[in-house]
């Protein structure tokens, strides 16, 4: 049981009137922000002390750790409040997000105090995330600074719309009007350009309580609000409302034989029983036969309720799937540009493959070109090839499928997305959806009534990608050959890739730089899905010196369709055959970027299968193929091995 905590002093209001009241002007989230010292924790914990919200043990214990660790001697040290961590206490700076809840007889408030130190700069983005307002602290001493206009540009692409620009520590200056005034102009020069619906100076100091809750007699010649009275009066629009219906499905509710539903959060517009519904990826269109709550059915659902949805009819959807109007729906493309926050120490470099996580959606996703990076000082565009800690650029993605989504500004929810490093888990970049790179935005995909499982039933066995890959000469073509004759002499269906043959005809348009070579494999590798989609075993034969590459085509498929077979010949004994002279080129400087020779080949770390040409001939290493396939089910007994093809 809860322990029941007096609040230091009561409120004037009865709590039911009051909260009554709050609930009518709606809830405002909102972030403080800006660079190292410049008082962000202060102003909150003044705040919530001004309005009467610091309960007694709080205090008792605010009190014991200004002493131990404050700096305003006797006095109060307000950031301890929020400063929650010991090493936050201890060095005297915030580190982590910290998250308070309060209220006033206007309206209810979520604050988040955010770090100022370039360190924990990902962190400030996490709580600008969900903000509908900053508060951008200001030393009236030091004026605008790099991290003051950083903050602000990640406020603004984040898609905070309204800032206050709280210029503190005014008592330090002699409460100057004309120093107040100078860092506003300073200010504006950066961010008023940047298309934010409101800005709203406040001269103030958070330690002593002026013009943050009461008027400042000190700053007579202030005539706007204070800080809280313009908290409170601010109108937000919630955007959400009026938005086309969303709801990504976390998970399908099945608890038994007899019922069915998609369960997930609104994230915008609203839905009620008997509208129709589209699954944005499959193109499957039903009608809502109900919403299902814990206390009962709804008559409606709107942005922000968690619900489950029960389908007239039975389709296939799961989790990472989006339910939403037919009549205006998401994007669904596997190309698009975005603004990326890069938030780790290990540069980000394009062809490099992610973990990118959408909603409840996880696909691979490839970095393909940075467009521009974005100079923090001056706001300028600026030529870059890669992005380091803290830097923002503007860029391309490609991912392994397509996903669904919605332009950041549009739908926060529906185009916020983070990348994952694929090996240490790492949450590196935060990403806000621009633009589809899809020619036509107006292309959904039609839902079809032969499946690819229809298909390979028709056809007798399975459908898989053979990805034969490894060093030029090391003999991918020619097993892949040898495997092919033999899946058609048991009567399997198939169909072979190989690279020379696809530059003479769907890729001769292309050269051999990084950003050609990712887009050839792409584009092979959306062939082969189809290829795969009509049933067929796929053999395909290409150098893909890149991890990133294979890994791009493994996630266009099941992860049981997709086979890498490592041709694993060492350099010499490649070059030794070179049955093309391309080695002998190369190494005379006629051939650039040749793989194995000034263009690195990076193997396959858990291949299906590894292939050694040089301690068995292509024939038993096609065996070998051909015994895989059987042990994962992929050709059996029900493939019609009568036929011969044999030579």
């Amino acid at each position: 049981m809860a322990t029941k905590v007096t609040p230091l002093r009561a409120p004037a209001t009865p709590a039911s009137v009051r909260e009554l009241a709050a609930a009518e002007k709606g809830v405002l989230r909102f972030i403080t922000c800006g660079s190292v010292d410049d008082g962000k924790s202060t102003l909150i914990g003044r705040l919530l002390y001004d309005t009467k919200l610091i309960f007694e043990d709080q205090l008792a214990t605010l009190k014991r750790d200004s002493v131990k660790h404050g700096t305003q001697g006797e006095n109060i040290d307000f950031a301890l409040l929020l400063d929650g961590l010991e090493a936050e206490r201890e060095q005297g700076i915030t580190i982590d997000v910290a998250y308070r809840f309060f209220s006033t007889d206007k309206r209810k408030f979520i604050v988040a105090d955010t770090p100022g130190h370039e360190q924990y700069t990902r962190n400030m983005a996490t709580g600008a995330s969900t903000a509908d307002l900053a508060v951008i602290l200001i030393d009236a001493r030091k004026g605008v600074l790099p991290q003051s206009k950083r903050h602000t540009y990640i406020a603004n692409m984040l898609g905070v719309r309204h800032i206050v620009v709280a210029v503190n520590k005014m008592d330090l200056v002699d409460h100057s009007r004309a120093r107040f005034h100078e860092i506003v102009a300073s200010y504006l020069q950066i961010a008023e350009n940047l298309g934010f619906e409101t800005i709203t100076p406040i001269p103030m100091s958070a330690l002593k309580g002026e013009n943050v809750t009461k008027r400042a007699e000190t700053m007579s010649w202030h005539d706007g609000p204070t800080l809280l009275e313009h908290l409170e009066s601010i109108e937000i629009a919630d955007d959400r409302a009026n938005a086309p219906f969303r709801l990504p499905v976390q998970w399908v509710n099945r608890p038994n034989l007899d019922f069915r539903g998609f369960s997930g959060t609104v994230t915008s517009g609203s839905i009620k029983p008997g509208d129709e519904v589209v699954v944005t990826k499959s193109g499957k269109t039903s009608k809502v036969k109900a919403i299902v709550t814990a206390d009962g059915d709804l008559p409606q659902a709107s942005a922000g309720q968690a619900v489950t949805l029960v389908i007239a009819d039975e389709i296939d959807a799961s989790r990472g799937d989006i339910f939403a109007s037919p009549d205006a729906r998401p994007e669904v493309s596997n190309q698009f540009t975005a603004n990326i926050l890069w938030m780790t120490e290990e540069e980000l470099t394009t062809g490099h493959a992610y973990f990118l996580k959408i909603g409840a959606q996880t696909v691979q996703a490839t970095v393909t070109s940075i467009r521009h990076k974005i100079d923090i000082n001056t706001l300028e565009k600026a030529q870059g090839h890669s992005l380091g800690l803290n830097e923002i650029g503007f860029c391309n993605i490609s991912t392994s499928q397509p996903i669904a989504f919605d332009p950041y500004k549009a739908i926060r929810e529906g185009g916020a997305f983070i990348l994952i490093d694929r090996f240490t888990n790492q949450t590196v970049a935060a990403g806000m959806i621009e633009f589809t790179l899809s020619r036509s935005t107006n292309v959904h995909r039609q839902a079809t009534d032969v499946t690819k499982a229809s298909r390979s039933l028709l056809k007798g066995h399975k459908p898989a990608i053979l990805w034969f890959t490894g060093l030029s000469g090391a003999g991918k073509s020619t097993i892949a050959n040898l495997v092919e004759r033999k899946l058609a002499a048991m009567g399997a269906h198939t169909y072979g890739l190989d690279g020379d043959n696809i530059r003479q005809g769907l890729n001769k348009d292309l050269g051999f730089t990084d950003e050609e070579r990712i887009e050839n494999i792409r584009r092979i590798g959306e062939v082969a899905k189809l290829f795969v989609d009509s049933g067929l075993i796929v053999t395909a034969s290409f150098i893909s010196p890149f991890r990133a590459e294979r890994d791009m085509v493994r996630g266009l498929v099941d992860k049981s369709e997709f086979i890498e077979v490592f041709v694993d010949a060492p350099l010499a004994v490649a070059e030794s055959r070179d049955p093309k002279g391309l080695y002998k080129k190369a190494r005379a400087g006629q051939i650039r970027n040749f793989t194995g020779i000034d263009s690195p080949y990076e193997p396959p770390q858990s291949p299906e299968l590894r292939l050694d040409t040089s301690s068995a001939t292509a024939e038993v290493l096609a065996d070998q193929v051909i015994a895989y396939l059987h042990k994962q089910g992929i050709v059996g007994s029900s493939v019609d091995q009568s036929l011969d093809f044999s030579i």
